[in-house]
């Protein structure tokens, strides 16, 4: 009879006991399947190693769930769930079988009533069996899925284990600035703490100690969705709520590889540090990598990438004053290089073998008087720089208030600026002949030549007709040629005709050849 000094109990069978004897000694595999429960005729049953089958076996169903008790290494639970359109009977006795089919398990259970709805009431039935053994190495855990019947308290448990694996965790209160002592309520980034609360613990001495941990009066514990290793993964990520410093930020485990739980340092990044709020309607201070000097790959292109091109003039843009030469390297491309001296300087070119076609440096020369020069040579003293109508030279000299952009071609460096416009507009300006392109297209020529006799007084030349050449050729026309007399004679006038795009003849009112010089006009 069943009392409050009533034992209930599970024991193995003599065929159980033999099976898991063979299993541990000859490595064979062994599986539990079924269970069956009975009611035992009424009686209070007394399970023996003897049986073979229950007294009055009710149901026999494949196992919902057989594993190891995690607290006891010895202990195989076996559950089964009972339909609620099972019964109606009562439930006294318990028995295990195997995938043969023998009864290798029995136990004795409080006597409980399995009803049906028709009898007005009705309920979804768990029986479990917990049965010692001395070695589960052999024993296989294994169930038909096709029949499982999960419990409510199993789909909760499995539910949260699997949602506690995300990566994504549930946010925390505050996180931690600095080391702290894992215990006692305190106050973190300005919050005081609170039972329960949620903290982020990023900045211990020891950073195995690191993680997510809930806020107590005695010790912290770790979260629940962050107490196991396979919690505890990297990428994994937690927002913060509150903080005087933290609030709102987002932070990321950047430990990469196995990580055991209070063993492997664990190291979390502020993955919001330098971003716009999600809010923001534009980027604020957004900063890259700056590429490599001259880099021409698809990688983004920072505002200090841009100076260092010179698309504005780079961070070595400097106002020299030295008497030294000032010996340029790479690192000035794209910078603006004045010279200020009172006194001539020079400056030597970046070296040319590292440099990609494109590459510019700008001069300016601040008018100190007018001979006072910079002479800029190339920078191995070898002719490359672009003289224009000259060829290459190795050097050039910039007068007071000129500049000059040196553009590098990967053969030589052209020149561009003040610098050309003097060169290439005035150009033998200190000789006898020379010409002038004006900035809307309009050419001036000015030289000297010989004047032909007039020995009729009439205008007409005595003889074969004497050319003076342009120093250029006019490329459209020429408009117009003056000419005077310039010796002894001022008082002699000076005729031009036969003009063309490249010489003219003049005659004086002398009767002898006669020196002029002249201002010929065209485009």
């Amino acid at each position: 009879m069943t009392d409050q000094n009533t034992q209930f109990y599970c024991i193995l069978t003599a065929v159980g006991k033999a099976k898991q004897a063979n299993a541990t000694a000859l490595g064979i595999p062994w599986t539990f399947a079924q269970m069956g429960v009975g009611d035992a005729n009424g009686a209070d049953p007394t399970p023996t190693e003897q049986q073979t089958q229950l007294i009055n076996e009710r149901r026999r169903a494949p196992l919902n769930q057989v594993m190891i008790d995690p607290n006891n290494a010895n202990v195989i639970i076996a559950e089964q769930i009972i339909p609620d359109d099972a019964g109606p009977w009562w439930i006294r006795e318990t028995g295990l079988y195997d995938a043969a089919g023998d009864l290798v398990a029995v136990g004795k259970c409080p006597p409980t009533y399995k009803p049906l709805l028709s009898q007005g009431s009705n309920k979804t039935q768990v029986i479990r069996m917990n049965l010692i053994v001395s070695n589960t190495a052999n024993i296989e855990l294994k169930i038909d899925p096709s029949v499982v019947l999960a419990s409510r308290a199993y789909v909760d448990a499995k539910v949260l284990e699997e949602i506690n694996k995300l990566d994504s965790k549930q946010s925390v209160r505050a996180a931690t600035t600095a080391n702290i002592a894992l215990a006692g309520l305190q106050t973190v980034d300005g919050i005081a703490l609170v039972a329960g609360d949620r903290v982020l613990v990023k900045n211990q001495a020891a950073a195995k100690d690191n993680g997510l941990y809930v806020a107590a009066a005695g010790a912290w514990a770790r979260t629940a969705d962050a107490d196991s290793n396979a919690e505890v993964t990297s990428a994994m990520l937690v927002a913060v709520e509150q903080g005087a410093t933290l609030a709102d930020t987002r932070w990321q485990l950047v430990t990469d590889g196995a990580i055991v739980l209070g063993t492997t340092a664990l190291s979390f990044q502020n993955v919001t540090q330098g971003f716009a709020p999600i809010n923001a309607p534009a980027l604020v201070s957004p900063t890259a990598n700056t590429p490599a000097q001259f880099d021409s790959s698809p990688l983004l292109a920072t505002t200090e990438y841009a100076s260092g091109m010179g698309l504005q003039f780079g961070p070595r843009t400097r106002h020299y004053n030295g008497a030294a030469q000032l010996v340029l390297t790479a690192l000035d491309v794209g910078s603006m290089i004045s010279f200020n001296g009172n006194a001539t300087q020079t400056a030597k070119l970046p070296p040319t073998a590292s440099l990609p076609p494109g590459a510019t440096v700008r001069f300016i020369r601040s008018y100190a008087g007018p001979s006072v020069l910079t002479t800029i040579s190339s920078d191995d003293g070898v002719a490359k720089i672009d003289a224009q109508a000259g060829g290459l030279v190795s050097s050039f000299s910039l007068q007071g208030g000129e500049d000059v952009f040196a553009t590098w071609s990967g053969v030589a460096w052209i020149l561009s600026g003040s610098y050309t416009f003097r060169i290439n507009q005035m150009s033998g300006l200190l000789g006898g002949n020379t010409w002038q392109r004006l900035p809307g297209g309009l050419i001036q020529q000015f030289g000297s030549g010989l004047a032909m006799a007039n020995d009729g007084n009439d205008g007409s030349s005595a003889g074969v007709d004497t050319y003076i050449t342009f120093p250029i050729a006019f490329p459209n026309v020429c408009v117009s040629v003056v000419g005077t007399h310039y010796g002894h004679k001022a008082s002699l006038s000076v005729i031009t005709r036969n003009h063309s795009n490249t010489r003219f003849t003049a005659e004086t009112s002398d009767s002898n050849v006669q020196s002029i010089r002249y201002m010929a006009v065209g485009y």
